[in-house]
């Protein structure tokens, strides 16, 4: 019995969500007294992942994969659980793999636990402890099937280098036809994404408009970091929707979330809160979000932001 995990990448580069899946999956095979085998999907340099705990890499190279469909990876990703007769199956949260997972557990007949967030607490039963109630709580969640499908919420677990290696071995399982073709995928390649960043700077209607978006782009900028907004901002066009972060946008798990001119609705405090280090700046000393905030700032962000911009600008030269 082994632990399959599902690496994701993007035009043929591993994402950093990838490393962390299969060092988690390496944590739990180390309970087990068993091995870690990945398998990746148009990727180059399969052979990275033995150094964070994989010692086999089923490796598919198949054109008709270019283009994520979750019904054609979910096939893959079933035939390869079944190759190597595994008995946990780790993918992650991003939104690929949430579309993915119902179809993946209907095939294995395997029970599915996602936003888990830590190595099993318990083997027999299968126990992980999972966030709860938009992350306002923790449940201690048992799989009682013979396959268990465990969905690594984004940012838990961090990458664990174990500078080993991996074997490579070609994988080609059949592919279904999903019946669904793709004419055309347009992406934003000039911006960190909100997915992938460890740092993420959003701004909300505090900023009065959008001719004032310069402020949270060069913040960004000087951290590297990806943008976003309230639902507010986006709802009112300053802003496109794929920058909306909260309960009813993306869900953020960056190490650093700063929070500009936003209040803190609940919906957007439930969609960031699995964030480590939250920093918020708005003039109302009142407002929800400096309950929910690790850091806060009351000020006038037209004020606070330049300067801390400047400061950071400094830091980083002298640093350099």
């Amino acid at each position: 019995m082994s632990v399959l995990v599902y690496t994701e990448s993007e035009k043929g580069k591993f994402k950093k969500a990838a490393f962390e899946v299969v060092s988690y999956a390496k944590a739990i095979a180390d309970k087990m007294g068993s091995d870690v085998t990945a398998i990746a999907i148009n990727a180059n340099a399969p052979e990275s992942l033995g150094n964070y705990g994989a010692s086999k890499v089923l490796n598919v190279s198949d054109s008709s994969l270019d283009v994520f469909n979750a019904k054609k990876y979910a096939a893959a990703i079933e035939t390869a659980a079944k190759k190597e007769n595994a008995s946990v199956v780790v993918i992650g949260s991003s939104a690929d793999s949430r579309y993915l997972a119902p179809l993946l557990a209907v095939g294995l007949e395997a029970g599915y636990v996602s936003n888990v967030v830590d190595t099993p607490s318990n083997l027999s039963p299968f126990t992980v402890k999972r966030t709860a109630f938009t992350n306002k709580a923790f449940a201690n969640t048992e799989i009682h099937t013979d396959i268990k499908i465990v969905g690594l919420s984004n940012n838990s677990f961090g990458l664990v280098e174990t500078g080993g290696s991996a074997t490579v071995e070609d994988f080609s399982p059949a592919i279904p036809d999903s019946g669904v073709r793709v004419e055309s995928v347009d992406k934003a390649t000039d911006k960190v994404t909100i997915a992938d960043a460890e740092v993420v700077v959003s701004g909300g209607r505090g900023l009065k408009g959008p001719e004032n978006w310069g402020l949270i782009e060069d913040l960004a900028e000087v951290l590297g970091a990806a943008t976003a907004c309230s639902k507010p901002v986006s709802d009112l066009g300053w802003r496109p929707h794929s920058e909306h972060v909260g309960q009813t946008g993306k869900p953020v798990a960056s190490n650093l979330y700063i929070a500009i001119g936003i209040s803190g609705a609940i919906q957007h405090l439930a969609g960031i809160n699995s964030s480590k280090v939250k920093v918020v700046i708005n003039t109302d000393p009142e407002a929800p979000f400096f309950k929910a905030a690790d850091y806060g700032i009351v000020g006038d962000a037209f004020e606070v932001v330049p300067k801390l911009t400047e400061k950071l600008r400094t830091f980083k030269a002298q640093n350099a």
